[in-house]
């Protein structure tokens, strides 16, 4: 059977999937990747192809460790987990944009556990509506706030009105263009941290045993998401309204709810704990960066 002209990739039903936690059919990756059913298709078929290669390769290096994901690496024999693969904040790999190092100082004024770090990684974009929300949002939230705001982060929202914004929020939030992300999430000003749940920004996160706020757009985002929320209880996720927008009122009560939450608070250091052991001599990351090391010398 022609597996690849079998299947579409599209949504028949909304059940959920064996091991897998909680995710709606359309946030499935190959469904929230596809504006079309071509799309769709072809998502679906590259998922099948990358399935039937896996198991001709000798071992398969992974961004994750042993502890954080037991049953699917269970089904992966010759996965190698090294995560969290994250630079050291001295010496950081390189930098999407330039980074705002101002933030650094502005954190060092602010009192610990205090501040909603918000970034959504290198390519989500808000509509001018949602980029409102959000702004009015984190205002409403009362709390100090650092925001990343790339240049090219919204479709829409007026220059004026973000300037006015700007400044009336001036000395309770900064906004800066990128951030220099690991030295703001290791500092011990940052309370929480309002993510898209793209997978560095998650392990980076659950590194610093940060507690999330999670807002995914798509791919692997979603099923993200899941995990941070209900299979490692480190964070909570903002809801859409009926117009499928997160509103001012949602960011607001939701920053509030996590700040409160101490049994967050408290998987999240504990899984900081766990990721740090993992990569630490004799932790299960780094055994298996020493096995990686003796299978390239063979």
């Amino acid at each position: 059977m022609n597996m690849d002209a079998t299947y579409a990739g599209n949504v028949k039903r909304n059940e959920r999937v064996q091991l897998m936690p909680p995710v709606d059919a359309a946030e499935i990756p190959w469904v929230s990747l596809g504006s079309t059913p071509e799309r769709r298709r072809t998502n679906i078929q590259n998922v099948l192809r990358t399935n039937r290669l896996i198991p001709l390769a000798e071992t398969i290096i992974c961004n994750t460790f042993m502890e954080m994901e037991p049953d699917a690496l269970a089904l992966l024999p010759n996965a190698l987990p090294l995560g969290p693969l994250v630079a050291p904040t001295s010496r950081p790999a390189g930098h999407f944009l330039p980074e705002d190092l101002t933030c650094l100082a502005w954190l060092d004024a602010q009192a610990p556990c205090s501040v909603v770090y918000v970034a959504f990684g290198s390519s989500g974009i808000l509509d001018a509506t949602q980029f409102q929300e959000l702004a009015d949002g984190l205002a409403l939230s009362g709390r100090p706030f650092l925001w990343v705001v790339r240049p090219n982060f919204t479709t829409g929202a007026t220059k004026g009105w973000f300037d006015a914004f700007k400044r009336r929020v001036e000395g309770k939030g900064l906004v800066v263009g990128w951030a220099p992300q690991q030295r703001v999430l290791s500092h011990p000003a940052v309370a929480c941290f309002v993510s898209h749940c793209g997978w560095n920004s998650t392990m980076e996160g659950m590194l610093h045993g940060v507690p999330f706020l999670c807002w995914p757009y798509f791919a692997d985002q979603f099923s993200n998401q899941s995990y941070v929320c209900n299979v490692w209880g480190t964070g909570i996720k903002l809801c859409r309204d009926e117009r499928g927008v997160v509103a001012k009122e949602e960011i607001e009560s939701k920053v509030a709810r996590l700040l409160g939450d101490e049994g967050v608070k408290a998987r999240a250091a504990t899984w900081k704990d766990k990721a740090c052991a993992s990569i630490a001599e004799g932790g299960s990351s780094h055994e298996h960066l020493l096995k990686l090391v003796n299978l390239l010398g063979e």
